[in-house]
C-alpha cells in the first residue's frame, strides 16, 4: 500500500495467543501498530516507521491480534490499552471472506 484512508487499517488475526513482531520492510507510510489479547483487548500501541526493518515485539506472549492503523490514529481517537476490539464484527469479516472464524478459534 501507498497509502491509508483515515479510519483504514490493517487487521492481523492469528489462530492461537503468541507473542508479536512486526516490521516495516517495504511499507512506505508510517504507521501505528496495536497488539491485542485473545479477547480483542488493546494491550500495547508502538510507531512503527517507513522501511524500518527493526522488529517491533510486543512484551506480552498472549496476543492474537495485531492492528495496524495510520500513525497518531490511536491517540487521534482516545483509543488505549484495554479498550475492545468487537470479535463479532471480526467473526463476520472472516466469514465474509470465505474464512471460518473457528480456524482462528473463534467463536
Amino acid at each position: 500500500r501507498k497509502e491509508l484512508g483515515r479510519d483504514e487499517g490493517m487487521l492481523f488475526v492469528f489462530p492461537g495467543r503468541q507473542a508479536m513482531s512486526f516490521w516495516m520492510r517495504n511499507t512506505t507510510l508510517p504507521l501505528d501498530i496495536g497488539y491485542l489479547d485473545g479477547d480483542g483487548v488493546l494491550r500495547e500501541v508502538y510507531p512503527l516507521y517507513p522501511l524500518d526493518e527493526r522488529p517491533v515485539r510486543s512484551r506480552g506472549r498472549d496476543l492474537q491480534f495485531a492492528l495496524e492503523m495510520n500513525q497518531g490514529w490511536f491517540k487521534d481517537r482516545g483509543v488505549k490499552p484495554g479498550d475492545r476490539l468487537d470479535l463479532a464484527a471480526v467473526r463476520a469479516a472472516l466469514q465474509a471472506r470465505g474464512l471460518r472464524p473457528e480456524a482462528f478459534n473463534l467463536r
